[in-house]
């Protein structure tokens, strides 16, 4: 009988955990590989040679799942971005996109807006870009569950593309819940 009862109670807490999932699109599931808090360390090649760190924390829009959340803090050899990035697939183009809003170190009027290319385990973020300044791609090369290599490309006008950034992540151990003094394991006489 307890093992019954333990069966319902997990099939209940599996039943809720996934009920944002209805109606989700199961393209959706492969977005799950980023979730998490990543740091990103790397180098500039060009034009200005420098070292970069991004911390990335990445997580499921609450309830329905259909948006992957990260937030960026990063230092460009000295130069901080902050932004918030925001990973879908389209249901209506049946297409995977992705949108970075800047808070500070980057003008607002400009967000990065790409396509988002997923092979197995290969993102690639490609922009086209904007007036004076051509097209843009990140590509994500995932090395394993926990590693990631990262490079920013610029196409020249001839159309090949250039690297002009290159760094590997890295993802961190989740986060251990403190407990408050005094409110941890009860003590026994």
């Amino acid at each position: 009988m307890r093992t019954l009862v333990f069966l319902a109670a997990s099939l209940s807490l599996f039943v809720a955990a996934h009920a944002g999932d209805r109606g989700r699109p199961a393209a959706l599931r492969e977005l799950d590989r980023a979730v998490g808090r990543w740091v990103f360390h790397g180098r500039r090649l060009s034009p200005r040679p420098g070292v970069w760190t991004w911390h990335a924390d990445c997580r499921w829009s609450r309830p329905d799942r259909r948006f992957l959340e990260c937030t960026f803090d990063n230092d460009w050899n000295g130069r901080r971005v902050r932004s918030l990035v925001v990973d879908t697939y389209n249901t209506h183009d049946h297409v995977f996109w992705h949108y970075e809003m800047f808070a500070a170190g980057a003008g607002g009027a400009r967000p990065f807006v790409s396509r988002l290319i997923i092979h197995p385990d290969l993102w690639v973020e490609e922009s086209p870009g904007h007036p004076g300044r051509g097209a843009e791609r990140i590509v994500y090369r995932y090395l394993s569950a926990h590693r990631v290599r990262v490079a920013i490309e610029v196409r020249s006008p001839n159309g090949s593309w250039t690297r002009v950034d290159r760094g590997v992540g890295r993802r961190l151990p989740p986060r251990r819940s403190r407990a408050v003094r005094g409110q941890g394991r009860p003590r026994h006489p």
